[in-house]
């Protein structure tokens, strides 16, 4: 195990943990154990640390298609996952349409103020006359007697109909190439925005970049292959692949690009 958890992140070391802890839960008592909503690298954590161990495995849902955010089930390999394993509840929100338009930030914001850590609600879909969300069955009654309103605008929050169909996300990926001298995360930011490598640190020390949707603010911190950026203002990146080095020493690098919605 020390050899594998050496190749991930030292601030990642708590995660780890939880994840070890929640392993030897399962071994001791031969019994499921169940996450919060996790983002994709908290999920490629999980998978690594659990797939060392041929005795247990694990499944994943968010109920959307697609999801960023699921909850992951850790589980004797002789146990049969099914979907009420994952404890999800999905709602819909009703809000006068016609009048305004709530955004994505204005859902998240409203459900972290009610005091919900975010790892009890996973992906909110929202288009011109729908909102959605989904959240841990633990805290659905709550969300929905406390869920009133979004800003100023009042809502009515109901569980999602049994023939009601989830939102699709209708976001797409870009596939492009690049080579760049090094990993460093102001490198790669200017070279996939293309601008100069001080706009790109002035956007990190700023505080507008997310790595794996945490903040960070050194320019020189090392990125790796997996790894999602968001950036403010200019969508998400994510390093896909290192295809190897040039004749000159530069590492050819193969990358997602998600462009920003207006």
């Amino acid at each position: 195990m020390e050899h594998l958890i050496q190749h991930f992140r030292k601030d990642e070391q708590p995660f780890i943990e939880q994840v070890i802890s929640l392993q030897r839960e399962v071994e001791d008592r031969y019994a499921p154990k169940l996450t919060d909503f996790l983002d994709p690298r908290q999920r490629f954590i999980v998978s690594s640390i659990i797939g060392q161990d041929y005795t247990l495995k694990t499944a994943c849902a968010g109920l959307f298609d697609v999801a960023e955010r699921q909850r992951m089930l850790i589980f004797p390999a002789y146990y049969e996952a099914t979907e009420e394993d994952f404890q999800l509840t999905a709602f819909t929100i009703h809000y006068p349409v016609k009048f305004v338009q709530l955004r994505h930030p204005d859902v998240l914001g409203a459900l972290l103020s009610l005091g919900l850590n975010r790892g009890k609600f996973g992906d909110i879909r929202v288009n011109e006359h729908q909102l959605q969300f989904v959240v841990a069955q633990e805290v659905a009654d709550y969300v929905r007697m406390h869920l009133t309103g979004i800003g100023k605008v009042k809502v009515h929050v109901e569980s999602l109909k049994e023939n009601e169909p989830l939102l699709v996300n209708e976001e797409e990926w870009f596939e492009e190439s690049h080579t760049v001298s090094s990993m460093r995360l102001d490198v790669i930011i200017a070279t996939v925005l293309k601008v100069s490598r001080q706009r790109a640190q002035a956007l990190i020390t700023g505080n507008k970049v997310r790595v794996n949707w945490t903040e960070r603010d050194t320019v020189a911190f090392e990125l790796q292959e997996g790894d999602i950026l968001s950036i403010r203002g200019s969508g998400r990146v994510k390093i896909i692949m290192t295809e190897g080095r040039t004749k000159k020493d530069k590492i050819r690098l193969q990358v997602g690009r998600l462009a920003q919605k207006s």
